[in-house]
């Protein structure tokens, strides 16, 4: 995790990897925002996102595994 944060659910985009690389990716208040420390902006990206438990990035693939689904959403088109 980025310094200054203490998400519980979050996960960092590798810069090189696709979408949103260098940002942080977390789950909170059952919404999903991004987090861009050059800019110091959060942006909610989805909402909403019920018991989320984890969540991880691949290319510009993020994936919330929830209590009762995993919602993929496509960083490039911002769709599920």
């Amino acid at each position: 995790m980025m310094d200054g944060f203490d998400k519980k659910i979050s996960c960092l985009g590798i810069i090189g990897d696709g979408c949103g690389g260098g940002r942080e990716f977390y789950v909170e208040n059952d919404a999903l925002y991004s987090y861009d420390p050059y800019t110091k902006e959060n942006m909610i990206l989805f909402e909403p996102v019920y018991k989320a438990k984890s969540i991880s990035k691949h290319r510009c693939m993020l994936s919330i595994e929830c209590e009762d689904e995993t919602v993929n959403i496509d960083l490039s088109t911002l769709k599920i």
